[in-house]
């Protein structure tokens, strides 16, 4: 592979994206942000460019609603020497999964579904669905003790997988669910052939991460009546003038497009994908798929940090938001993917105790991230929201992420904690 003609200098590029009157730039002092603190989190990335851990990033952080420190650093595409720019477009990986699970609840706010019905509802398939089960050194399956439902997917605890690996099918039956090898015109068609794989557990006893959003965004579509890409179009980046998300890139915006890096053995990122204009497909995953920009995704942050409003536009009731950002799954499951401290909401990650975690936000916090990196969380407590997008596969050891939320949260000098939050989980009794 390529090593990249690294220049050790740092490279700012400041876009200018298209701000509402009502959530224009503000001065730190006003939002009561450390210049200080900004100063040191980009001091941290200027050295992991130096370092050559990333190639470009870019970040954002708002305060009480409004952008305190919006840049991008290093570049787009180190090769041709590209900086970076905020509107550049990443993929966004599980950062999909909020944007879906809105979608779901605009169905749910107009009374379309309850969120303990059966999926079965709308997918017949999933009636009567069997589970896989110990019994001692063998594997049996046994019909669930519970339907799968709604709320089970929005909060990954379904058991559900369209993997059939150790699923224990006849050469049949997987040669049915995998379509024989050949690609799936659509998600609905998987998702309705992956019936016959057996869940993980019975739905609600665990929690799994994997393919449970998938069954979300079939949900809106056969609700709906639209596909999932026609309805998140129309009914939130239309709305909220996020004019960079798509799940196709169209042919003109692909010179926007953030090359795609890898740590190599000695953690120094090299090329992995070059960007290039990508075949529209009609295969739209709920688990990922999107691209976006750091400009057009603080729109979508700030929407749900304002309690489903965003620039004199409603796509949520606040009480909705709440809902979703309460944890839903109880007490005793691992959200392995966030580390200690965290539950799950209706498509969040939801932080219980920051004690526990590696993550300096208050209790109620939430978010998700990326497999290449990105990162969006939410502190209502000190109205604080952090995004970062990088695209940088096998970034896990780097603890990149972490070490950019912990330095931004040192930002905020005063506390608005003694009042209360625009949008605030429900305490949930343990």
């Amino acid at each position: 592979m390529s090593r990249l003609p690294w220049i050790l200098c740092l490279v700012i590029a400041v876009a200018r994206p298209s701000c509402s009157a009502e959530l224009l730039t503000a001065p730190l002092k006003d939002l009561q942000v450390d210049p200080a603190a900004i100063a040191g989190a980009e001091a941290l990335i200027a050295e992991q460019i130096r370092q050559q851990e990333i190639a470009g990033v870019s970040v954002c952080v708002l305060r009480k609603g409004r952008i305190a420190h919006m840049k991008a650093y290093g570049y787009r595409d180190a090769l041709s020497k590209l900086p970076a720019k905020v509107d550049d477009i990443v993929r966004i990986y599980s950062m999909s999964k909020p944007i879906v699970s809105v979608a779901a609840m605009q169905l749910w706010e107009r009374g379309h579904f309850r969120l303990d019905d059966p999926i079965s509802d709308w997918i017949p398939e999933y009636a009567d669905h069997m589970v896989r089960i110990s019994d001692g050194p063998r594997q049996r399956q046994v019909r669930e003790d519970r339907p799968v439902t709604i709320r089970h997917v929005l909060t990954h605890t379904s058991g559900l997988t369209l993997n059939v690996a150790g699923a224990g099918l006849s050469e049949a039956d997987r040669r049915w669910v995998t379509n024989d090898g050949e690609p799936f015109a659509t998600l609905g068609e998987r998702v309705a052939r992956a019936a016959k794989i057996p869940g993980a557990f019975h739905p609600g006893d665990h929690w799994q991460y994997g393919a449970s959003t998938d069954y979300v965004a079939v949900l809106v579509e056969k609700i709906s009546g639209m596909s999932i890409d026609a309805f998140l179009k129309e009914r939130i980046f239309e709305p909220l003038g996020m004019l960079d998300t798509f799940y196709n890139v169209p042919r003109d915006k692909v010179d926007r497009v953030a090359a795609v890096y890898r740590p190599n053995d000695d953690f120094r990122a090299e090329l992995s994908r070059a960007p290039a204009f990508q075949e529209p497909t009609t295969y739209f995953r709920g688990t990922a798929g999107l691209s976006s920009t750091a400009a057009d995704y603080f729109r979508f942050a700030q929407m749900v940090a304002n309690g489903g409003e965003f620039d004199g536009v409603r796509l949520l009731g606040r009480m909705t938001v709440d809902l979703m950002i309460s944890n839903n799954i109880g007490t005793g499951k691992d959200v392995y993917i966030r580390g200690p401290g965290y539950g799950f909401g209706l498509g969040f990650g939801v932080l219980l105790d920051p004690t526990q975690s590696f993550d300096t936000l208050s209790p109620g916090s939430y978010g998700w991230g990326g497999a290449f990196g990105t990162l969006y969380w939410a502190d209502p407590v000190e109205d604080l929201i952090g995004l970062m997008f990088i695209q940088l596969s096998g970034h896990g050891p780097l603890n990149i992420r972490q070490r950019f939320t912990n330095v931004v949260t040192q930002a905020v000098v005063d506390s608005v904690a003694d009042q209360r939050p625009t949008v605030q989980g429900y305490a949930i009794p343990r």
